[in-house]
């Protein structure tokens, strides 16, 4: 079992910037594959960034130089840095893993489909 505790969201203005942070306990194995969602209202929940187990990062283009994502393996904390915020990326931020899967991508179908450990979300607003 895998809690994770996600943190950081507020409300913005454009061009801003936000850090996110995901608390992950329960699990002391090796590395797995973890990840940012979001959803916001009226849509369907999209990928955003994954972490790899072997700690290689990828984003969906719509964040591609804007986002970063990273963790804290000490800490067993991951995070999302989000620069230059636009009001569409207003949702809620959702941090998600599992540790039966290890390498994966944010286009890897076990990334979009089959991660089975969630957050509760964190809302993070933009303004223009």
């Amino acid at each position: 079992q895998v809690q994770l505790v996600e943190s950081g969201g507020d409300s913005v203005q454009a061009g801003g910037s936000l850090r996110l942070s995901c608390v992950a306990s329960g699990y002391s194995g090796s590395d797995y594959c973890m990840g940012w969602f979001r959803q916001a209202p009226g849509k369907e929940r999209e990928a955003v960034a994954a972490y790899s187990s072997d700690g290689t990062t990828s984003y969906v283009d719509s964040v591609k130089g804007r986002f970063t994502i990273s963790k804290d393996h000490a800490k067993n904390v991951l995070y999302l840095e989000m620069n230059n915020l636009k009001p569409e990326d207003t949702a809620m931020y959702y941090c998600a893993a599992d540790p039966a899967y290890g390498r994966c991508t944010v286009w890897a179908p076990i990334f979009l489909y089959k991660l089975d450990y969630w957050g509760k979300g964190t809302q993070v607003t933009v303004s223009s």
